[in-house]
């Protein structure tokens, strides 16, 4: 029994890292096609409409105005904000390495916040391991992000502001699952009693309209790329948003935080892989290692779960 509740968490695990990871491609290929507001906008409209169809066709709970507001909040900051942050400063000119660079604070961010936020124990093997991963990950995009990318000094802020909204999701979400305590893996059930499929559907909604109110002054809604950009809108729907964070708010309900936020230091090192298939970029003999030093920090973080 115990076999196969860790072979299913290893699944969910893997899916989070490789469709995680996923989201940097969408950004190359969909950000110079539009602006960052237009790309996400339609991303988040048409995954929220696929998604209400699916509740609707499925007959699930409808969710309580708490739960609304709950689940509203969780995706403004963990989509609105962090792809505001992260992607629009690939559109300014800030490299894809030091973005994902930043965007690697975020597990030593929300280990530190587990504790006196949710109550957590992060222990110290786990912290040598968060430590050690992002060693890992700066030797991964050290040579990108070091080397210069001609952004505005200002855009260099917004991976930071994105991050911080991702990790302010984390822990709100985290924090309103405890003090439920009602979800079952097997059900599919998020931390409010809500079924994921909805809670999906409230957050790319919320997502949807913040995007929507951004667009006017930042891109404008008609798309000026064709069947590129529709591809990259497809790609972010189906990878990053069905796949990513329905990964994370999966694995978020079974594991600890730390372990969870330990795996996005696994994403900068698998980009490297979704970008060599699909665009023929190699990777240096520093990334190898320092890939290596990632899944040295994944494990001693997860090793040091209790």
């Amino acid at each position: 029994m115990r076999g196969g509740i860790n072979k299913g968490r290893g699944f969910a695990e893997a899916g989070f890292v490789v469709m995680w990871s996923s989201g940097f491609i969408g950004a190359r290929l969909g950000t110079p096609e539009a602006g960052t507001p237009t790309l996400m906008f339609w991303r988040f409209l048409i995954a929220a409409g696929l998604l209400m169809a699916g509740v609707l066709l499925l007959r699930r709970r409808l969710p309580t105005r708490r739960e609304m507001a709950v689940q509203g909040l969780v995706g403004l900051l963990a989509q609105g904000v962090y792809l505001t942050g992260v992607v629009g400063a690939i559109e300014f000119g800030v490299t894809a390495g030091t973005s994902a660079l930043v965007a690697a604070f975020q597990p030593l961010l929300a280990a530190a916040l587990a504790g006196p936020v949710l109550g957590e124990m992060v222990g110290r093997r786990q912290w040598v391991g968060l430590a050690v991963g992002f060693v890992g990950v700066t030797l991964v995009v050290g040579g990108d992000a070091w080397a210069g990318g001609g952004a505005p000094l200002w855009a260099y802020a917004m991976p930071f502001f994105g991050m911080a909204g991702l990790v302010a999701a984390t822990l709100v979400e985290r924090r309103d699952n405890l003090r439920e305590d009602a979800f079952e893996v097997g059900a599919g059930k998020a931390g409010t009693g809500v079924s994921l499929d909805v809670a999906l559907a409230i957050q790319c909604t919320a997502s949807a309209l913040l995007f929507a109110a951004l667009t006017p002054f930042w891109g404008g809604f008609e798309p000026e790329g064709g069947t590129r950009f529709w591809a990259a809108v497809a790609w972010f729907v189906v990878f990053s948003t069905f796949g990513g964070y329905g990964f994370y708010w999966l694995n978020l309900k079974s594991s600890g935080v730390a372990r969870v936020s330990s795996l996005i230091y696994l994403t900068p090192p698998t980009t490297m892989i979704w970008a060599y298939l699909m665009f023929g970029e190699r990777a240096g003999l520093l990334a190898l290692v320092g890939l290596l030093i990632c899944f040295g920090g994944v494990l001693l973080a997860n090793l040091g779960e209790r």
